[in-house]
């Protein structure tokens, strides 16, 4: 009778050391060494990075937008403008889609100098012709977009202030990577040379 074979046991895992670059031992390099040091300073740099990154960010995209939205207001002005024909209905009058729908129709409007001239805009659905809807012409009497809002130009800042603060650890990862990517180049040059020695003096 055959006898049975004893279960096979998982292989051990060797105990993981915490540190060990920062410890003394015979089988430490001494790019293991420069990896932790890079590590740690990489770590302080990013912490003391970020935040000074997204205030000194932050700021300026609001002192940007701030100025844009204060140019915008300076060279563009609200004016009444009639519809010259229907606007589309929508399919489904009430419902919240309807409420945000907007559909381009022709438009007449006359521009700061007086002069009288049509343009396409996005009006709300079922108007009829000869409606009034307000819109925005810059200097050369063509239709553009509203100037910024107050919490648009915050907003804007907020999400610059936060790619901001993205950036500086993805950088800082991109450094270690580098650096980690050198060393163990260098490791592997290093140990290529000792073999070529190893296997000359044998």
């Amino acid at each position: 009778m055959a006898r049975a074979l004893p279960p096979a046991h998982p292989p051990e895992e060797l105990p993981r050391v915490l540190l060990w670059r920062w410890r003394r031992n015979p089988l430490r390099r001494r790019t293991d060494l420069a990896q932790a040091w890079i590590a740690l300073g990489l770590f302080v740099a990013v912490l003391a990075a970020t935040p000074a990154a997204v205030i000194l960010v932050g700021d300026k995209a609001h002192r940007h937008y701030e100025e844009t939205a204060r140019h915008q207001i300076a060279t563009r002005h609200d004016t009444p403008a009639v519809l010259v024909h229907d606007a589309p209905r929508h399919p489904e009058p009430g419902s919240d889609e309807a409420k945000k729908a907007l559909y381009p129709v022709t438009v007449r409007f006359t521009d700061a100098r007086g002069h009288i001239g049509t343009a396409k805009t996005d009006v709300e659905p079922g108007l009829t012709a000869g409606s009034t809807t307000r819109i925005w012409i810059n200097a050369e009497g063509k239709i553009t977009d509203t100037p910024l809002t107050t919490e648009q130009v915050r907003n804007s800042a907020i999400v610059c202030a936060v790619l901001a603060a993205m950036a500086v650890p993805l950088l800082g990862l991109a450094a270690y990577t580098y650096a980690n990517r050198r060393l163990e180049r260098y490791n592997l040059a290093q140990w290529d040379s000792a073999l070529a020695e190893w296997r000359a003096s044998s």
